[in-house]
């Protein structure tokens, strides 16, 4: 059964970004899920919730929907007939995701730590960059926008990390966006 909801829950949110390709799309959905799923196992907590809010926690992006109340989240979920005290704790964990809604906080549950962080590791190292240009270029950004957001964003999550596993895998990806940068400025001069 749980594994019927995730499969599920894939193909739902395969035909809402169907549109998409700024870097919020399906991609993004799937990688931090993989993320969520890989740190879950190394911390405790409930990864039939982890895994539903890390599939669903783009699926009400004010960026890319218009919707109130996370009624895309909600609509998918009460129609798997979920609890509906797990459909609000799931949506507490969408709704703690985001870097620019709940900058400096951290997530009340283990659970919603866990999805910010893998949210937040699809956001840095080499994937990041990818997905900076991808949403600058369909946006009509400049190359030095992408580098103020580095600054202004990327540069910082390494240190918002909320779980041991979070933290040791930003690491990695942070020196790559220092790396990267370094080469980038050196270009550009």
């Amino acid at each position: 059964m749980k594994d019927m909801i995730t499969e599920e829950a894939i193909r739902y949110i395969e035909e809402l970004f169907q549109e998409n390709s700024d870097g919020h799309g399906i991609d993004h959905t799937m990688r931090v899920w993989r993320n969520a799923m890989k740190i879950a196992e190394k911390e405790r907590c409930d990864k039939d919730i982890v895994s539903l809010a890390s599939l669903l926690h783009d699926a009400d992006d004010h960026k890319l929907f218009h919707t109130e109340d996370n009624a895309n989240a909600r609509f998918f979920l009460e129609e798997h007939d979920v609890e509906p005290d797990v459909i609000e704790t799931i949506i507490g964990i969408i709704n703690s995701v985001s870097f620019s809604r709940n900058r400096g906080r951290h997530p009340d549950s283990i659970e919603g730590m866990v999805v910010q962080d893998a949210d937040r590791l699809d956001a840095i190292g080499a994937i990041g960059i990818a997905r900076t240009f991808l949403y600058s270029g369909s946006h009509g950004r400049s190359i030095q926008d992408s580098v103020d957001h580095f600054h202004e964003k990327l540069l910082l999550l390494k240190d918002e990390m909320n779980t041991d596993t979070g933290r040791k895998l930003a690491e990695e990806r942070h020196e790559y966006l220092l790396s990267f940068l370094k080469q980038l400025e050196e270009e550009m001069r």
